[in-house]
């Protein structure tokens, strides 16, 4: 079996083999993780919809604060008098945007080792809590600094997705691991559409709404809080939805005789079903992943705050002169299309190419589709229409596939006590990229609008170069020597 299949094959990271039988290996009574392996070797390979459906609204409401504040970002410290010039608008905006990924990056490693040793379940519920709390009082900033230091707390407390993308994989059988961290990206990525559309369409509602909301009312005062709390209320649902979300974690440590029969398959087999490494620096697969997955990162939300600067900004600076709701209704537009794609397309994806080829193939595409953008300036009416909604829909899938793929070979390359903490590490790595990648596209937008005249690459032209620069380098980690792909004779020793 080569590379490239076995990165593609769908590998059973649980310490036990699910082929095995239930009579073959050890159980015990009241664990939750033994619970859970019951409960799949029962299903008869069915597909777990009811905890899919868990993960993917536990995702969805722990993403959307990310870029509710995208579309009503550039008005929201407009509004708070930082910045001595519009032209300084766009870096005020980028330390705003990444204070969430900064809190993120510090804490990820913690919320991924809790997640290891008390459970799953405790750490989602906690950050679901967070969101309710301090996505509200974001809302209700009304100075720049309040703003800051909410987003940052914020980014802290919410440690979901380190552990959601193990639990995905873990109430998965071994067919379905593709799909657990496809229903984890799509929903996380549904999310990073929506909230923006919800920024978009809700934010200052006195103004776009005057008939409904008036200026001396709460949404009056505090233009951007609407957003804020229809996110805040959504967590609240999905909060209380987590009662009924099982936990997947074993609270025993796994019998010798359960590991020798891992051993004891036969070669392939025992690829998919053995205990990976003790030690996650010395995990060279999983290892070799990082530098990719945090240029993605890295180029997906630069992309996303360029995106609603550019297309907000003045067509004297090479934008569009939208408003915050047309940039909205591109964005959901483009969350809908990805919906449409991972639940009837991506599975064929998968199948065909595996993780490694369809990262390579979206990556490649994405640096070709981003290379349009700059040119759509030209357009107006329809045509810009239809040329930026296919862009931005075209985007966000080959998006999430190249994301997708990455992470179903980090969470193969690691064992089911270690998953937590692993997400955690790479949440981490990935936040700092994050953090990063606002401040830098906010200095990046702002010289570009001061360098709009330029005639070698105008400064719109440069800021999507810069963008497909960064894709181009994660594209190239995706190949060898830089990725490592597990063999059978490494896992098994």
């Amino acid at each position: 079996m080569g590379d490239e299949e076995r990165g593609a094959a769908a590998a059973a990271p649980l310490l036990l083999p699910a082929s095995l039988s239930a009579a073959s290996y050890h159980h015990e009574a009241g664990c939750p993780g033994c619970a859970q392996d019951r409960r799949k070797e029962s299903c008869g390979g069915r597909i777990p919809y009811r905890e899919l459906f868990f993960v993917g609204l536990t995702t969805l409401a722990s993403s959307l604060p990310i870029t509710c504040l995208f579309p009503f970002m550039y008005f929201m410290v407009r509004d708070f008098h930082v910045a001595k010039t519009e032209e300084d608008i766009g870096s005020y905006a980028g330390f705003l945007a990444s204070s969430y990924m900064i809190g993120r990056a510090f804490s990820a490693i913690f919320w991924g080792i809790v997640a290891d040793r008390v459970g799953r379940k405790p750490v989602i519920v906690f950050s679901i809590l967070s969101v309710v709390i301090f996505n509200t009082m974001f809302g209700l900033s009304t100075e720049y600094w309040m703003a800051i230091a909410t987003r940052l707390v914020l980014g802290s407390l919410n440690g979901l997705l380190a552990p959601i993308k193990a639990y995905a994989i873990e109430v998965c059988q071994a067919e379905h691991h593709a799909l657990g961290l496809s229903v984890v990206n799509t929903a996380w990525g549904f999310g990073l559409v929506i909230g923006p559309a919800l920024g978009g369409y809700l934010a200052q509602p006195a103004e776009k709404y005057p008939q409904t909301f008036s200026k001396e009312s709460v949404f009056g005062r505090f233009p951007y809080f609407l957003p804020c709390v229809a996110v805040s209320l959504l967590a609240a649902i999905v909060l209380i939805c987590c009662i009924w979300m099982p936990e997947t974690i074993h609270k025993h440590k796994i019998p010798e005789k359960d590991i020798q029969i891992v051993k004891a398959l036969p070669s392939e087999q025992a690829y998919l079903d053995s205990p990976r490494k003790k030690s996650l620096l010395q995990n060279w697969p999983w290892m070799s992943t990082m530098v990719s997955y945090c240029f993605f990162g890295l180029h997906d939300t630069a992309y996303s705050e360029i995106l609603s600067l550019w297309a907000v900004s003045d067509r004297k600076y090479g934008g569009l002169s939208f408003s915050s709701e047309d940039i909205g209704g591109v964005l959901a537009v483009a969350g809908a299309s990805l919906l449409v794609y991972q639940i009837i397309i991506y599975h064929w994806v998968h199948k065909f190419l595996g993780p490694v080829i369809s990262a390579r193939v979206s990556s490649a595409l994405s640096i070709l589709i981003v290379s349009t953008y700059p040119f759509m300036t030209h357009l107006s009416g329809a045509k810009l229409s239809f040329a930026l909604y296919s862009a931005a829909m075209m985007r966000s899938v080959v998006a999430i596939t190249a994301s997708t793929g990455i992470s179903l070979l980090q969470n193969h390359a690691v064992r089911q006590d270690q998953r937590g903490t692993a997400n955690g590490i790479s949440t981490t790595a990935m936040s700092f990229f994050k953090a990063v990648a606002p401040i830098g596209a906010g200095y990046l937008f702002s010289w570009a609008q001061k360098h709009q005249d330029s005639t070698f690459f105008p400064g719109d032209q440069m800021v999507f170069l810069v963008l497909n620069l960064v894709q181009l380098l994660g594209l190239m980690f995706t190949f060898e020597p830089f990725l490592v792909l597990p063999t059978v004779g490494e896992e098994c020793s």
